[in-house]
């Protein structure tokens, strides 16, 4: 087998790279990180450097990893800015870094990408020690493999690397509800209550919601789903504008079978839309905007219409991404989520490892509290 560094995804063929990632991690896909640098949202100007990993036998791709040297801890949401302060302080370089992970993407899915045909404990070890030399003989100060799976969250600690884990709020059907009542039935009487109320609300405004899924969805769609996204980050005083015109417009031409997005219209016109992605039967949520502030507008499309269209769809898994305790409320329950860290200066990485060590027990402790104040009913 033969390691190998690629500066871009447009050194590998679509096919290659895509017989690694299957079906269950659409933002590995070649079209969606290859169109994040064509467009430039991804490069060494925005601090994201492509230096993807890749594992060749006999010359044919059987591993791989979406690498990026990293000039700061941006549009990562696995928050490591303490970390860079602390080495800051000691006199320890921080930048660049290691990073695999999906850009500005808080979605759990493989990392460590191996070929069906291959062996995959052989693979990830390899692509994980490399990522270990790499740091070590570049200098750099550290590793770090956000959002993976929890079977390479094993094979990484077995290499030296700390584990750490966070939470996410996620919707499941798991008791097989097939319409938006089964849903709220299921839910206590005073959030059942609240989200009838903020449904009536909105539909008293005239506002009319309706989901476009894949190729259905206009191709005039697209500009204006644009501008919605601008709306979001360019009035947050933290917002970053990660995402530029180009990329949306070459997601049009690649990617549309994976997009769905649910729009708000009043006589006609887009207010408000969320931007989702759907594959192997779990709707990812991804970007919200709107065009005009109105009550109860945000919860109705971003959460109430995109269950409605799981329940439609027979999709049982909704992530709607990062953040958001109000979420809880409605029936959305704390998951946790995995990732991997290889520290290289020693006094760093010993601080590292006793802080995750309690970072773990409070996460722990944190989902089983909202465990035990779920929405729904006992």
């Amino acid at each position: 087998m033969q390691l190998a560094i690629l500066s871009g995804l447009h050194e590998v063929a679509p096919p290659d790279w895509d017989a690694l990632v299957g079906h269950h991690s659409p933002f590995l896909e070649w079209a969606w990180l290859a169109s994040l640098e064509e467009s430039g949202c991804v490069s060494a100007a925005t601090g994201w450097l492509p230096q993807h990993l890749v594992l060749w036998r006999d010359g044919r791709l059987v591993g791989a990893c979406p690498l990026y040297v990293k000039a700061h801890s941006q549009g990562e949401f696995v928050f490591d800015h303490g970390w860079a302060e602390a080495a800051e302080r000691a006199g320890i370089p921080y930048y660049p870094k290691l990073l695999v992970a999906v850009p500005f993407t808080p979605a759990t899915g493989a990392r460590l990408l191996v070929h069906p045909d291959a062996d995959r404990t052989t693979v990830m070890r390899t692509l994980g020690a490399a990522l270990k030399e790499i740091s070590r003989r570049h200098g750099l100060s550290s590793a770090h493999v956000n959002f993976c799976l929890s079977e390479e969250a094993d094979v990484l600690a077995s290499l030296g690397f700390e584990r750490r884990v966070g939470y996410q709020f996620q919707w499941t059907n798991d008791e097989g509800w097939r319409t938006f009542d089964d849903y709220l039935d299921a839910l206590r009487s005073k959030r059942r209550n609240q989200v009838k109320r903020e449904r009536r609300e909105l539909e008293a405004q005239g506002i009319e919601i309706r989901a476009h899924l894949g190729d259905e969805i206009p191709d005039e769609l697209f500009a204006p789903m644009y501008r919605l996204y601008r709306t979001t980050v360019d009035k947050l005083y933290w917002g970053q504008r990660y995402l530029n015109a180009r990329l949306f417009e070459l997601l049009r031409q690649r990617w549309k079978r994976r997009l769905c997005f649910i729009v708000a219209r009043r006589n006609g016109a887009p207010i408000a839309a969320t931007f989702n992605v759907l594959s192997a039967g779990v709707l990812y949520g991804r970007y919200w905007g709107a065009f005009e502030e109105l009550r109860h507008l945000h919860f109705n499309v971003c959460y109430y219409a995109a269950i409605e269209t799981c329940l439609r769809l027979g999709i049982t898994r909704f992530e709607p991404g990062a953040g958001g305790e109000f979420k809880h409320v409605r029936g959305f329950e704390a998951r946790p989520t995995e990732s991997a860290h290889l520290v290289c200066d020693p006094r760093l990485a010993e601080a590292v490892r006793r802080y995750l060590v309690t970072e773990r027990k409070a996460v722990a402790r944190a989902i089983d509290a909202m465990a035990q104040r779920t929405a729904y009913k006992r």
